[in-house]
């Protein structure tokens, strides 16, 4: 299994959060049921501060609980239960309507102003990554690697091994980082891993903060522990995360002037949603062919490799994915490839979600369907021009099986 971090902050911040959701609404009489969810919070954060040394998202929910001891006159000692569990009030109970125009990206253009031009980024299954510009990859990008890095936020995401000694690697921790904006925003720091995907951000809050615009930035929970969404209207952007499965996916939309507004326009290489994939990072279809084959004699030599968890043919798992998507564009052979390589049903998932989240966030609805790889791949990463997708799909599915029998 993928390793994940001893760090508990995640669990310790969705906890404070789910006990005090909505209570800011609370009249005076309740601050002592608030102070006693921050002593539990604290209490939390103590238990995990080994593992947690080095990890931003602990350093600020400790300063987070210091400031809101002060706000709030709690003092260190009392009570440390959990308080009852609180359903938020209809409608965001953050909302401030008064925010100023410079907080709202479209509304700040004016009416004889262009209307702003959407791309769109996702990132999903083992990984597949579609960029800003539509080209369309298959990566390897095992560990840490930068999505976006530009003057408003940066995400990045940890790719770890779907299983030991597999190539096939998905995403199981993103970390993104919304930077102070003006009278909009407070610097806020979303994290979200393995079995946790909080509907907060680390310092419990589920806005931008204090300032007047706080509300231009907020985290929707669309299905517990699957699903959230985070609306930045300061930079007209929309950022979608979900788990499926064990793994993560992410999608995002944004206005192409904020994509290219970086200090340094050299860096803008670095993060995958701009420039996609490092050549060394893109999967070579002939590697994979050897490593299938590599794992096969090794199977059968002994059991030094684990077998998947389900094996798929060719033809279950194009009838797998057909359920999910009928058209057979890259989504399709991603999801065809990823039940071939991992024996994950959830992968079909993945890439159904994926996209779904493109169909919502996708500014040009002729796009949404893709069908030739990237064409900056070398010939060996790439299906040869011309050749049908349904066609090269099965090409390799047969390759893969030929070499199992070998």
């Amino acid at each position: 299994p993928a390793v994940t971090s001893p760090c508990k902050i995640l669990k310790c911040n969705s906890e404070f959060w789910a006990a005090t959701s909505g209570s800011h609404h609370l009249g005076t009489e309740e601050a002592p049921e608030f102070c006693t969810a921050l002593r539990a919070y604290a209490h939390c954060t103590r238990r995990t501060a080994r593992t947690c040394r080095g990890d931003l998202a602990y350093h600020s929910a400790v300063h987070g609980i210091d400031d809101l001891m002060v706000q709030h006159n709690c003092s260190k000692d009392g009570p440390t239960s959990q308080p009852r569990l609180r359903t938020l009030p209809p409608g965001d109970s953050q909302e401030r309507s008064d925010s100023p125009e410079i907080c709202h990206y479209e509304k700040s253009f004016h009416k004889h102003s262009a209307a702003p031009n959407y791309t769109h980024c996702g990132l999903f299954g083992d990984p597949h990554l579609r960029t800003f510009t539509d080209t369309f990859q298959t990566c390897k990008v095992q560990g840490a690697w930068p999505l976006i890095d530009n003057n408003y936020l940066n995400v990045q995401v940890t790719n770890t091994p779907v299983l030991p000694g597999s190539t096939a690697t998905a995403t199981s921790k993103l970390t993104i980082i919304f930077k102070s904006f003006q009278e909009c925003v407070d610097q806020k720091v979303y994290q979200a891993e393995m079995d946790e995907l909080p509907a907060a951000f680390v310092d419990g809050s589920k806005n931008g903060g204090d300032k007047h615009g706080a509300n231009s930035l907020k985290i929707t929970e669309k299905v517990s522990g699957q699903h959230i969404e985070i609306q930045a209207k300061y930079i007209g952007t929309t950022i979608v995360v979900r788990q499926v499965g064990r793994y993560l996916t992410f999608a995002v939309r944004m206005p192409e002037e904020v994509v290219n507004a970086v200090e340094d326009r050299d860096s803008q290489g670095l993060y995958l949603c701009l420039r996609g994939c490092p050549l060394n990072q893109q999967i070579d279809f002939q590697t994979i062919r050897s490593a299938q084959a590599t794992e096969g004699r090794a199977r059968r030599k002994g059991p030094s490799l684990p077998a998947p968890p389900e094996a798929f043919t060719y033809e279950t798992a194009t009838a797998k994915c057909r359920e999910k998507l009928p058209v057979e564009d890259l989504y399709f052979q991603s999801c065809v490839f990823d039940l071939l390589t991992t024996g994950d049903v959830n992968f079909m998932l993945a890439a159904y979600y994926a996209f779904e989240d493109v169909k919502m966030l996708h500014s040009n609805k002729d796009k949404l369907h893709l069908y030739e790889r990237t064409r900056d791949l070398s010939p060996g990463n790439m299906a040869p021009s011309g050749m049908a997708p349904t066609l090269w799909v099965a090409l390799l599915c047969l390759s893969l099986c030929w070499l199992g029998l070998l």
